[in-house]
Protein backbone atom coordinates (compact mmCIF):
# COMPACT_ATOMS: atom_id res chain seq x y z
CA UNK A 1 0.00 0.00 0.00
CA UNK A 2 1.56 3.30 -1.04
CA UNK A 3 1.77 6.19 1.38
CA UNK A 4 1.31 9.85 0.54
CA UNK A 5 3.45 12.54 2.05
CA UNK A 6 2.26 15.65 3.88
CA UNK A 7 1.65 17.46 0.57
CA UNK A 8 -0.31 14.66 -1.08
CA UNK A 9 2.57 13.31 -3.14
CA UNK A 10 2.70 9.53 -3.47
CA UNK A 11 5.77 7.83 -2.09
CA UNK A 12 7.30 5.03 -4.10
CA UNK A 13 5.73 1.69 -3.35
CA UNK A 14 8.53 -0.47 -4.64
CA UNK A 15 11.61 -1.22 -2.55
CA UNK A 16 14.60 1.00 -3.25
CA UNK A 17 17.87 -0.58 -4.28
CA UNK A 18 19.43 -2.49 -1.38
CA UNK A 19 16.29 -2.36 0.78
CA UNK A 20 15.34 -5.99 0.10
CA UNK A 21 18.81 -7.22 1.01
CA UNK A 22 18.92 -5.29 4.29
CA UNK A 23 15.48 -6.66 5.17
CA UNK A 24 16.58 -10.24 4.52
CA UNK A 25 19.68 -9.72 6.63
CA UNK A 26 17.51 -8.34 9.42
CA UNK A 27 15.25 -11.41 9.32
CA UNK A 28 18.32 -13.65 9.46
CA UNK A 29 19.60 -11.73 12.49
CA UNK A 30 16.11 -11.94 14.03
CA UNK A 31 16.04 -15.74 13.69
CA UNK A 32 19.66 -16.19 14.82
CA UNK A 33 19.16 -13.93 17.84
CA UNK A 34 16.10 -15.85 19.00
CA UNK A 35 17.85 -19.20 18.49
CA UNK A 36 20.93 -17.97 20.37
CA UNK A 37 18.82 -16.71 23.29
CA UNK A 38 17.18 -20.09 23.70
CA UNK A 39 20.46 -21.98 23.23
CA UNK A 40 22.31 -19.92 25.83
CA UNK A 41 19.32 -20.12 28.17
CA UNK A 42 19.31 -23.91 27.84
CA UNK A 43 23.04 -24.01 28.64
CA UNK A 44 22.70 -21.72 31.67
CA UNK A 45 19.83 -23.77 33.04
CA UNK A 46 21.71 -27.03 32.53
CA UNK A 47 24.75 -25.54 34.29
CA UNK A 48 22.54 -24.47 37.22
CA UNK A 49 23.20 -20.79 36.58
CA UNK A 50 19.66 -19.82 35.63
CA UNK A 51 16.99 -21.88 37.35
CA UNK A 52 14.10 -19.42 37.64
CA UNK A 53 12.61 -20.34 34.26
CA UNK A 54 12.08 -23.70 32.58
CA UNK A 55 12.50 -22.25 29.09
CA UNK A 56 14.65 -19.12 29.28
CA UNK A 57 14.38 -16.42 28.06
CA UNK A 58 10.62 -17.12 28.37
CA UNK A 59 8.92 -17.62 31.72
CA UNK A 60 7.29 -20.75 30.32
CA UNK A 61 7.96 -24.36 29.55
CA UNK A 62 8.25 -26.28 26.33
CA UNK A 63 5.60 -28.73 25.28
CA UNK A 64 5.27 -31.22 22.51
CA UNK A 65 3.21 -30.37 19.47
CA UNK A 66 -0.46 -30.58 20.53
CA UNK A 67 -3.00 -32.66 18.62
CA UNK A 68 -3.32 -30.94 15.21
CA UNK A 69 -7.08 -30.54 15.49
CA UNK A 70 -6.66 -28.15 18.42
CA UNK A 71 -4.88 -25.59 16.27
CA UNK A 72 -7.08 -26.08 13.21
CA UNK A 73 -9.60 -23.33 14.09
CA UNK A 74 -6.81 -20.82 14.73
CA UNK A 75 -4.97 -21.87 11.56
CA UNK A 76 -8.14 -21.59 9.49
CA UNK A 77 -8.85 -18.16 10.93
CA UNK A 78 -5.28 -17.10 10.19
CA UNK A 79 -5.60 -18.21 6.56
CA UNK A 80 -8.86 -16.28 6.23
CA UNK A 81 -7.33 -13.19 7.81
CA UNK A 82 -4.24 -13.31 5.59
CA UNK A 83 -6.45 -13.58 2.51
CA UNK A 84 -9.06 -11.00 3.49
CA UNK A 85 -7.50 -8.38 5.75
CA UNK A 86 -5.41 -6.48 3.17
CA UNK A 87 -8.43 -6.06 0.90
CA UNK A 88 -10.75 -5.14 3.78
CA UNK A 89 -8.23 -2.66 5.15
CA UNK A 90 -7.97 -1.02 1.74
CA UNK A 91 -11.67 -0.90 0.82
CA UNK A 92 -13.83 -0.66 3.92
CA UNK A 93 -15.17 2.78 4.84
CA UNK A 94 -12.92 4.18 7.51
CA UNK A 95 -15.66 4.26 10.17
CA UNK A 96 -16.11 0.52 9.78
CA UNK A 97 -12.43 -0.39 9.78
CA UNK A 98 -11.48 0.10 13.47
CA UNK A 99 -14.41 -2.02 14.73
CA UNK A 100 -13.64 -4.72 12.15
CA UNK A 101 -9.97 -4.64 13.15
CA UNK A 102 -10.94 -4.96 16.82
CA UNK A 103 -13.27 -7.89 16.14
CA UNK A 104 -10.63 -9.60 13.99
CA UNK A 105 -7.96 -9.20 16.66
CA UNK A 106 -10.32 -10.51 19.34
CA UNK A 107 -11.24 -13.56 17.24
CA UNK A 108 -7.58 -14.31 16.51
CA UNK A 109 -6.54 -13.92 20.14
CA UNK A 110 -9.35 -16.11 21.44
CA UNK A 111 -8.77 -18.75 18.75
CA UNK A 112 -5.11 -19.04 19.76
CA UNK A 113 -5.80 -19.32 23.48
CA UNK A 114 -8.78 -21.65 23.05
CA UNK A 115 -6.57 -24.23 21.36
CA UNK A 116 -5.86 -25.31 24.96
CA UNK A 117 -9.58 -25.39 25.74
CA UNK A 118 -11.98 -22.63 26.70
CA UNK A 119 -10.72 -22.75 30.27
CA UNK A 120 -7.37 -21.40 29.03
CA UNK A 121 -8.95 -17.97 28.57
CA UNK A 122 -9.44 -17.43 32.30
CA UNK A 123 -6.89 -19.98 33.52
CA UNK A 124 -3.91 -17.61 33.78
CA UNK A 125 -5.79 -15.31 36.16
CA UNK A 126 -6.64 -18.21 38.47
CA UNK A 127 -3.04 -18.73 39.59
CA UNK A 128 -2.36 -18.01 43.29
CA UNK A 129 0.27 -15.44 42.27
CA UNK A 130 -2.16 -13.34 40.21
CA UNK A 131 -4.26 -10.28 41.02
CA UNK A 132 -7.65 -11.97 41.66
CA UNK A 133 -6.09 -14.02 44.45
CA UNK A 134 -5.45 -10.79 46.34
CA UNK A 135 -9.00 -9.46 46.18
CA UNK A 136 -9.91 -10.99 49.55
CA UNK A 137 -7.47 -8.59 51.24
CA UNK A 138 -8.95 -5.59 49.44
CA UNK A 139 -12.69 -6.27 49.82
CA UNK A 140 -13.24 -5.38 53.50
CA UNK A 141 -12.06 -1.77 53.14
CA UNK A 142 -10.61 -0.61 49.79
CA UNK A 143 -9.65 2.83 51.14
CA UNK A 144 -7.77 1.33 54.07
CA UNK A 145 -6.14 -1.18 51.71
CA UNK A 146 -4.96 1.71 49.53
CA UNK A 147 -3.69 3.79 52.47
CA UNK A 148 -1.67 0.87 53.83
CA UNK A 149 -0.71 -0.61 50.46
CA UNK A 150 2.99 0.21 50.69
CA UNK A 151 3.55 -0.85 54.30
CA UNK A 152 1.71 -4.16 53.86
CA UNK A 153 3.15 -4.92 50.43
CA UNK A 154 5.10 -8.00 51.54
CA UNK A 155 1.91 -9.85 52.45
CA UNK A 156 0.32 -9.62 49.00
CA UNK A 157 0.47 -11.98 46.04
CA UNK A 158 3.38 -11.80 43.59
CA UNK A 159 1.74 -9.65 40.93
CA UNK A 160 0.15 -7.32 43.48
CA UNK A 161 3.57 -6.80 45.09
CA UNK A 162 5.15 -6.05 41.74
CA UNK A 163 2.69 -3.36 40.64
CA UNK A 164 0.96 -0.21 41.87
CA UNK A 165 -2.58 -0.59 43.28
CA UNK A 166 -4.67 0.42 40.24
CA UNK A 167 -4.94 -3.05 38.58
CA UNK A 168 -6.45 -4.43 41.78
CA UNK A 169 -8.86 -1.52 42.07
CA UNK A 170 -10.01 -2.12 38.49
CA UNK A 171 -10.81 -5.76 39.29
CA UNK A 172 -12.55 -4.73 42.51
CA UNK A 173 -14.68 -2.21 40.58
CA UNK A 174 -15.54 -4.92 38.04
CA UNK A 175 -16.63 -7.18 40.88
CA UNK A 176 -18.72 -4.42 42.49
CA UNK A 177 -20.46 -3.96 39.13
CA UNK A 178 -21.66 -7.57 39.37
CA UNK A 179 -18.99 -8.97 37.03
CA UNK A 180 -16.86 -10.82 39.53
CA UNK A 181 -14.74 -13.88 38.90
CA UNK A 182 -11.80 -14.66 36.64
CA UNK A 183 -14.07 -15.22 33.63
CA UNK A 184 -15.21 -11.61 33.59
CA UNK A 185 -11.69 -10.42 34.37
CA UNK A 186 -10.40 -12.37 31.38
CA UNK A 187 -13.15 -10.92 29.19
CA UNK A 188 -12.15 -7.40 30.25
CA UNK A 189 -8.46 -8.03 29.54
CA UNK A 190 -9.07 -9.61 26.12
CA UNK A 191 -11.67 -7.05 25.02
CA UNK A 192 -9.52 -4.13 26.14
CA UNK A 193 -6.25 -5.56 24.85
CA UNK A 194 -7.59 -6.32 21.38
CA UNK A 195 -9.28 -2.92 21.18
CA UNK A 196 -5.80 -1.41 21.11
CA UNK A 197 -5.63 -2.42 17.43
CA UNK A 198 -8.34 0.14 16.72
CA UNK A 199 -6.74 2.76 18.99
CA UNK A 200 -3.35 2.47 17.33
CA UNK A 201 -4.93 2.60 13.87
CA UNK A 202 -6.73 5.82 14.86
CA UNK A 203 -3.45 7.29 16.11
CA UNK A 204 -1.60 6.37 12.92
CA UNK A 205 -4.36 7.97 10.86
CA UNK A 206 -4.01 11.20 12.83
CA UNK A 207 -0.22 11.45 12.53
CA UNK A 208 0.39 9.85 9.11
CA UNK A 209 -2.89 9.80 7.22
CA UNK A 210 -5.48 7.21 6.33
CA UNK A 211 -3.38 5.24 3.85
CA UNK A 212 -0.76 4.55 6.49
CA UNK A 213 -3.41 3.50 9.03
CA UNK A 214 -5.02 1.13 6.54
CA UNK A 215 -1.63 -0.40 5.72
CA UNK A 216 -0.91 -0.96 9.42
CA UNK A 217 -4.20 -2.64 10.37
CA UNK A 218 -3.50 -6.20 9.08
CA UNK A 219 -0.12 -6.26 10.84
CA UNK A 220 -1.66 -5.00 14.08
CA UNK A 221 -4.30 -7.73 13.98
CA UNK A 222 -1.95 -10.64 13.28
CA UNK A 223 1.00 -9.59 15.45
CA UNK A 224 2.36 -12.63 17.36
CA UNK A 225 1.96 -10.75 20.65
CA UNK A 226 -1.68 -11.95 20.51
CA UNK A 227 -0.42 -15.14 22.19
CA UNK A 228 0.05 -13.12 25.41
CA UNK A 229 -3.00 -10.90 25.16
CA UNK A 230 -5.08 -13.79 26.53
CA UNK A 231 -4.68 -13.49 29.39
CA UNK A 232 -2.12 -11.13 30.93
CA UNK A 233 -3.13 -7.89 32.63
CA UNK A 234 -0.42 -6.17 30.59
CA UNK A 235 -2.86 -6.34 27.66
CA UNK A 236 -5.18 -4.11 29.68
CA UNK A 237 -2.26 -1.75 30.28
CA UNK A 238 -1.70 -1.67 26.52
CA UNK A 239 -5.31 -0.64 25.97
CA UNK A 240 -5.17 2.21 28.48
CA UNK A 241 -1.98 3.57 26.90
CA UNK A 242 -3.23 3.09 23.33
CA UNK A 243 -6.60 4.78 23.87
CA UNK A 244 -5.01 7.59 25.87
CA UNK A 245 -2.62 8.23 22.98
CA UNK A 246 -5.41 7.96 20.41
CA UNK A 247 -7.57 10.51 22.25
CA UNK A 248 -4.60 12.85 22.49
CA UNK A 249 -4.02 12.51 18.73
CA UNK A 250 -7.70 13.12 17.99
CA UNK A 251 -7.66 16.20 20.21
CA UNK A 252 -4.61 17.55 18.41
CA UNK A 253 -6.33 17.10 15.03
CA UNK A 254 -9.73 18.38 16.17
CA UNK A 255 -11.19 21.63 17.36
CA UNK A 256 -13.72 23.04 19.76
CA UNK A 257 -15.23 21.41 22.83
CA UNK A 258 -14.91 17.89 21.45
CA UNK A 259 -11.17 18.30 21.06
CA UNK A 260 -10.84 19.56 24.61
CA UNK A 261 -12.94 16.66 25.93
CA UNK A 262 -10.76 14.20 24.01
CA UNK A 263 -7.65 15.87 25.43
CA UNK A 264 -8.94 15.55 29.00
CA UNK A 265 -9.89 11.90 28.39
CA UNK A 266 -6.53 11.13 26.84
CA UNK A 267 -4.69 12.80 29.68
CA UNK A 268 -6.80 10.96 32.25
CA UNK A 269 -5.93 7.57 30.74
CA UNK A 270 -2.26 8.40 30.28
CA UNK A 271 -2.10 9.64 33.86
CA UNK A 272 -3.18 6.18 35.01
CA UNK A 273 -0.18 4.43 33.46
CA UNK A 274 2.27 4.82 36.39
CA UNK A 275 -0.45 3.47 38.71
CA UNK A 276 -0.96 0.38 36.55
CA UNK A 277 2.70 -0.58 36.24
CA UNK A 278 5.91 1.11 37.26
CA UNK A 279 7.48 -0.16 34.04
CA UNK A 280 5.14 1.87 31.84
CA UNK A 281 6.97 5.17 32.36
CA UNK A 282 9.17 4.71 29.24
CA UNK A 283 6.00 4.18 27.18
CA UNK A 284 5.34 7.92 27.49
CA UNK A 285 7.77 8.24 24.58
CA UNK A 286 4.87 7.31 22.26
CA UNK A 287 2.39 10.06 23.25
CA UNK A 288 5.34 12.46 23.36
CA UNK A 289 6.07 11.55 19.74
CA UNK A 290 2.42 12.26 18.90
CA UNK A 291 2.69 15.70 20.50
CA UNK A 292 5.87 16.50 18.57
CA UNK A 293 4.35 15.31 15.30
CA UNK A 294 0.96 17.03 15.60
CA UNK A 295 1.78 20.18 17.55
CA UNK A 296 -1.54 20.50 19.42
CA UNK A 297 -2.71 23.96 20.41
CA UNK A 298 -1.87 25.29 23.86
CA UNK A 299 -5.42 24.84 25.16
CA UNK A 300 -5.41 21.20 24.06
CA UNK A 301 -2.14 20.62 25.90
CA UNK A 302 -3.54 22.38 28.94
CA UNK A 303 -6.65 20.17 28.90
CA UNK A 304 -4.50 17.06 28.48
CA UNK A 305 -2.30 18.19 31.36
CA UNK A 306 -5.37 18.66 33.56
CA UNK A 307 -6.50 15.13 32.78
CA UNK A 308 -3.00 13.81 33.32
CA UNK A 309 -2.95 15.19 36.87
CA UNK A 310 -6.18 13.52 38.01
CA UNK A 311 -4.86 10.04 38.83
CA UNK A 312 -1.71 11.20 40.64
CA UNK A 313 -3.73 13.72 42.65
CA UNK A 314 -6.43 11.19 43.55
CA UNK A 315 -4.01 8.46 44.63
CA UNK A 316 -1.93 10.90 46.66
CA UNK A 317 -4.99 12.29 48.44
CA UNK A 318 -6.21 8.77 49.18
CA UNK A 319 -2.90 7.86 50.82
CA UNK A 320 -0.77 6.17 48.17
CA UNK A 321 2.47 8.05 47.51
CA UNK A 322 3.91 6.76 44.24
CA UNK A 323 7.65 7.14 45.07
CA UNK A 324 7.12 5.12 48.27
CA UNK A 325 5.43 2.42 46.21
CA UNK A 326 8.43 2.29 43.87
CA UNK A 327 10.86 1.95 46.76
CA UNK A 328 8.80 -0.72 48.52
CA UNK A 329 8.38 -2.73 45.33
CA UNK A 330 12.11 -2.50 44.62
CA UNK A 331 12.87 -3.69 48.16
CA UNK A 332 10.62 -6.74 47.82
CA UNK A 333 12.09 -7.37 44.34
CA UNK A 334 15.68 -7.36 45.63
CA UNK A 335 15.07 -9.61 48.64
CA UNK A 336 12.98 -12.13 46.72
CA UNK A 337 14.46 -15.18 45.08
CA UNK A 338 12.72 -14.32 41.85
CA UNK A 339 13.66 -12.26 38.86
CA UNK A 340 16.26 -10.18 40.73
CA UNK A 341 18.41 -13.32 40.82
CA UNK A 342 18.39 -13.70 37.06
CA UNK A 343 21.48 -12.83 35.04
CA UNK A 344 21.54 -9.22 33.80
CA UNK A 345 24.21 -10.07 31.20
CA UNK A 346 22.04 -12.82 29.72
CA UNK A 347 18.65 -11.11 29.82
CA UNK A 348 19.92 -7.79 28.46
CA UNK A 349 20.10 -9.24 24.91
CA UNK A 350 17.67 -12.11 25.53
CA UNK A 351 14.86 -9.67 26.39
CA UNK A 352 15.26 -8.16 22.93
CA UNK A 353 15.02 -11.63 21.40
CA UNK A 354 11.67 -12.03 23.18
CA UNK A 355 10.60 -8.67 21.77
CA UNK A 356 11.41 -10.12 18.36
CA UNK A 357 9.08 -13.04 19.06
CA UNK A 358 6.24 -10.69 19.98
CA UNK A 359 6.67 -8.48 16.93
CA UNK A 360 7.47 -11.20 14.38
CA UNK A 361 9.56 -11.47 11.21
CA UNK A 362 7.62 -8.79 9.31
CA UNK A 363 8.74 -6.14 11.78
CA UNK A 364 12.30 -7.48 11.68
CA UNK A 365 12.25 -7.15 7.89
CA UNK A 366 10.91 -3.61 8.18
CA UNK A 367 13.31 -2.45 10.87
CA UNK A 368 16.23 -1.33 8.63
CA UNK A 369 13.85 0.66 6.45
CA UNK A 370 12.11 2.10 9.52
CA UNK A 371 15.36 3.23 11.12
CA UNK A 372 16.56 4.71 7.84
CA UNK A 373 13.31 6.63 7.39
CA UNK A 374 13.47 7.79 11.01
CA UNK A 375 17.04 9.01 10.58
CA UNK A 376 16.73 10.65 7.17
CA UNK A 377 13.03 11.32 6.67
CA UNK A 378 12.26 13.30 9.82
CA UNK A 379 13.32 16.96 9.74
CA UNK A 380 14.28 16.89 13.42
CA UNK A 381 15.33 20.53 13.68
CA UNK A 382 12.01 21.63 12.27
CA UNK A 383 10.00 19.19 14.40
CA UNK A 384 11.66 20.33 17.61
CA UNK A 385 11.14 24.02 16.93
CA UNK A 386 8.46 25.56 19.11
CA UNK A 387 6.86 27.33 16.17
CA UNK A 388 7.00 24.35 13.80
CA UNK A 389 3.68 23.70 12.01
CA UNK A 390 1.86 20.40 12.39
CA UNK A 391 2.22 17.65 9.79
CA UNK A 392 5.73 18.62 8.66
CA UNK A 393 6.77 14.96 8.64
CA UNK A 394 6.05 12.62 5.70
CA UNK A 395 3.66 9.73 6.51
CA UNK A 396 6.29 6.97 6.44
CA UNK A 397 8.50 8.98 8.78
CA UNK A 398 5.59 9.66 11.15
CA UNK A 399 4.83 5.93 11.37
CA UNK A 400 8.53 5.24 11.91
CA UNK A 401 8.54 7.80 14.72
CA UNK A 402 5.78 5.94 16.59
CA UNK A 403 7.62 2.63 16.24
CA UNK A 404 10.92 4.26 17.14
CA UNK A 405 9.44 5.80 20.28
CA UNK A 406 8.20 2.39 21.43
CA UNK A 407 11.58 0.82 20.69
CA UNK A 408 13.29 3.56 22.69
CA UNK A 409 11.03 2.79 25.63
CA UNK A 410 11.93 -0.89 25.43
CA UNK A 411 15.66 -0.15 25.34
CA UNK A 412 15.44 2.16 28.35
CA UNK A 413 13.53 -0.41 30.37
CA UNK A 414 15.84 -3.23 29.27
CA UNK A 415 18.99 -1.31 30.20
CA UNK A 416 17.54 -0.46 33.61
CA UNK A 417 17.90 -4.09 34.67
CA UNK A 418 14.51 -4.31 36.37
CA UNK A 419 13.16 -6.43 33.51
CA UNK A 420 15.05 -9.68 33.77
CA UNK A 421 12.77 -12.20 32.17
CA UNK A 422 8.97 -12.44 31.99
CA UNK A 423 9.10 -9.73 29.33
CA UNK A 424 6.79 -11.64 27.00
CA UNK A 425 4.00 -9.91 28.94
CA UNK A 426 5.90 -6.76 29.96
CA UNK A 427 6.73 -5.92 26.34
CA UNK A 428 3.12 -6.24 25.14
CA UNK A 429 2.25 -2.51 25.58
CA UNK A 430 5.40 -1.58 23.64
CA UNK A 431 5.40 -4.30 20.98
CA UNK A 432 1.98 -3.35 19.59
CA UNK A 433 3.35 0.05 18.55
CA UNK A 434 6.33 -1.61 16.87
CA UNK A 435 3.93 -3.62 14.69
CA UNK A 436 3.10 -0.47 12.72
CA UNK A 437 6.66 -0.49 11.37
CA UNK A 438 5.62 -3.21 8.94
CA UNK A 439 3.42 -0.64 7.16
CA UNK A 440 6.50 1.47 6.39
CA UNK A 441 8.20 -1.40 4.64
CA UNK A 442 6.03 -2.56 1.77
CA UNK A 443 3.01 -1.95 -0.46
CA UNK A 444 -0.14 -4.06 -0.16
CA UNK A 445 1.02 -6.33 -2.99
CA UNK A 446 3.70 -7.78 -0.71
CA UNK A 447 1.67 -7.84 2.47
CA UNK A 448 0.16 -11.31 2.41
CA UNK A 449 3.42 -13.24 2.55
CA UNK A 450 4.59 -11.34 5.58
CA UNK A 451 1.17 -11.55 7.21
CA UNK A 452 1.35 -15.32 6.76
CA UNK A 453 4.77 -15.29 8.42
CA UNK A 454 3.34 -13.32 11.35
CA UNK A 455 0.46 -15.76 11.77
CA UNK A 456 2.79 -18.76 11.47
CA UNK A 457 5.00 -17.32 14.22
CA UNK A 458 2.02 -16.95 16.55
CA UNK A 459 0.79 -20.49 15.77
CA UNK A 460 4.26 -21.94 16.41
CA UNK A 461 4.50 -20.11 19.74
CA UNK A 462 1.07 -21.34 20.80
CA UNK A 463 1.95 -24.88 19.76
CA UNK A 464 5.42 -25.15 21.29
CA UNK A 465 5.34 -22.93 24.39
CA UNK A 466 3.14 -23.37 27.45
CA UNK A 467 3.00 -19.97 29.13
CA UNK A 468 1.40 -19.14 32.48
CA UNK A 469 -0.19 -16.15 30.70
Amino acid sequence: MTLTDAHGRVEAAGPPKGRGRSGRVAVAVWAAGIAAAFAVGWYLRRAGLSTEDALPPLHARARGWPPPWRLLPAAALAALAVAALPALAARLPWRALPPVAWASAAAWTVALAASDGWGALAGPLEAPTEYPAGLAQLRPDPLEWLRTFTERLGGYTTHVRGHPPLPMLVLWALEKAGLGGTGWAAALVIAAGTSSVAAIAVTVRCVAGERAARAAVPFLVLAPLAVWVATAMDAFFLAVAAWGTALLALAARGSGARALAAAVGGGLLLGCLPYLSYGLLPLYAVPLAVVLLLRPRARVLTAAGAGLAVAPAAFTLLGFWWPDGVRATLDTYLVSRGSAQRSYAYFLPANLAVLGLLTGPAVAHALPRTLAVLRRGVPWRQVLRRDAPARTVPPAAAVAALAGAALLGVLVLDLSGVTRGEVERIWVPFAAWLAVAAAVDRPSAGARGWLAAQAATALALQALVLSPW
